[in-house]
């Protein structure tokens, strides 16, 4: 739950540049946002309290930074003068003990720097980011913590170099690799290091101001994808886990509607002879009094085989839907949320995370046959400035297959991110996940995650 974000930059850096498909910032972005246009460099910004999961993009925030201020900004820099620069720290320990009682785990150090120019003659600018992620210790046969490369290797890549150009004030083309954000194609920033993408992208933002309804669009191409443990870039079809030697990208085309309370959207994604995917999503809140608020959204997906069939060799096709209510009391959220799959196979994330309601820190809940309930409760602290607090359950049934078995899973989350002092930029996270697997013998997973990120101020 991002409840307090740290602002320390005027406008968003290399590793959160306006972009893509169905492109919003990621992850780090949703930590690092620009201010709005009132608010002066460092100062620290309370944010609503989210149920939204870390890695996960909520449709009706894709395609753009999530208010138009913060896109006009970005559009005003200029050149060399306007450049930004973005480093951050991260040192991460995860420790997995699996349903086989084998184990995961590992302790990494590393991050990111970055930079993004203004725009020459207003119309074009460019970016890069470096990350990094190296082993402070991973013996090897605890592999598979996705914090390292296979093996326990550390490795440095280049993960982005873009060039980004201003069509007009509300339309952006990019072009190169860098991270993304969309429900099914994303930054899935959960680890050491997020997803990248080499992309041609075409983004747009229209309206959102002075009460005006806002349209968010966009559309693109994406060729190959980083992965998150990964130095190499290879295509979107390999990722997928289609055959050696198969290689395809994937179309994507999206828009959302927004009024008020209320946004609406949907987005596709194609990929020849791979898989098609069908995505959409509606928000509505209500308010009913000064500090309390009530909000509904429905998603639905859809997945199938295209073209030749080349992922599997045999078509097939599943589907998920999902409700969620919230109800939010000052610092307090209350989530409910439910989830049904169906159709002839489990639902896939070929490239990215799941955007499912019921998608939590292990388990995705999204088993042919499978119906998942979800309850969650978060606060914010008022007393701590950036401190917050969430615990849930969620219980899965028995999916199609008999081979499988129906489970259920607790989280814990606290955060913690400082927005003044002489710790400023500093953000401390840990992560706790049981899940119990039902079966002829019940067996269990214990998941530990602590994560210390550090933004330095006024770079």
């Amino acid at each position: 739950m991002e409840a307090y974000r740290l602002v320390a930059r005027a406008a968003p850096m290399a590793t959160c540049g306006l972009l893509s498909i169905a492109l919003a910032c990621s992850a780090h972005a949703q930590t690092q946002a620009a201010p709005p246009a009132s608010v002066e460099d460092d100062e620290y910004v309370e944010a609503e309290p989210s149920s939204t999961e870390q890695g996960q993009t909520p449709l009706d925030e894709a395609f753009a930074p999530r208010d138009r201020a913060a896109w006009i900004r970005e559009t005003r820099r200029k050149a060399w003068q306007d450049t930004k620069w973005d480093v951050q720290a991260r040192t991460f320990y995860l420790g997995r003990d699996k349903y086989d009682n084998t184990e995961s785990e590992a302790w990494a150090l590393g991050g990111s720097v970055g930079f993004k120019t203004g725009y020459f003659r207003e119309r074009f600018a460019f970016g890069a980011t470096g990350y990094t992620s190296q082993k402070l210790y991973g013996p090897e046969d605890k592999d598979g913590t996705l914090l390292l490369k296979p093996g326990q290797e550390g490795y440095t890549v280049l993960g982005e170099v873009y060039g980004e150009f201003l069509i007009n004030d509300d339309t952006r083309l990019s072009l190169g690799r860098r991270g993304i954000d969309t429900p099914y194609i994303n930054r899935n920033d959960a680890r050491m290091t997020p997803n990248t993408f080499q992309a041609i992208t075409l983004q747009g933002l229209y309206g959102g101001d002075e009460g005006r309804p806002e349209w968010r669009v966009g559309g693109g191409y994406f060729d190959e994808i980083k992965e998150r443990n990964s130095d190499e870039f290879v295509s979107m079809a390999q990722d997928a886990g289609a055959p050696d030697g198969v290689e395809r990208g994937v179309y994507a085309l999206g828009a959302n509607f927004k009024k008020g309370a209320f946004s609406v959207g949907a987005i596709g994604y194609y990929s020849d002879d791979i898989i098609q995917i069908f995505y959409t999503e509606a928000r509505y809140g209500i308010p009913l009094a000064e500090k309390l608020k009530l909000q509904f959204a429905l998603q639905y997906s859809d997945q199938s085989s295209a073209g030749d069939d080349l992922l599997r060799g045999a078509d097939f096709s599943s589907d998920q839907w999902g409700a969620k209510a919230e109800l939010g009391y000052g610092g307090a959220l209350f989530t409910a949320a439910y989830t049904r799959a169906g159709g002839d196979t489990n639902m896939q994330n070929p490239w990215s995370g799941y955007p499912g309601y019921t998608s939590v820190q292990v388990e995705d809940f999204n088993r042919d046959g499978e119906d998942a309930w979800l309850l969650r409760a978060g606060y914010t602290f008022q007393t701590i400035k950036g401190a917050s607090v969430y615990a849930l359950y969620v219980d899965g049934s028995d999916p199609q297959s008999p081979t499988e078995y129906a489970k259920d899973e607790y989280d814990f989350n606290f955060q913690w991110a400082i927005g003044d002092g002489f710790l400023q930029g500093l953000l401390i996270r840990l992560r706790y996940a049981h899940v119990r697997q039902e079966g002829p013998v019940e067996s269990d997973l214990d998941d530990v995650r602590l994560m210390v990120f550090y933004d330095p101020p006024k770079l």
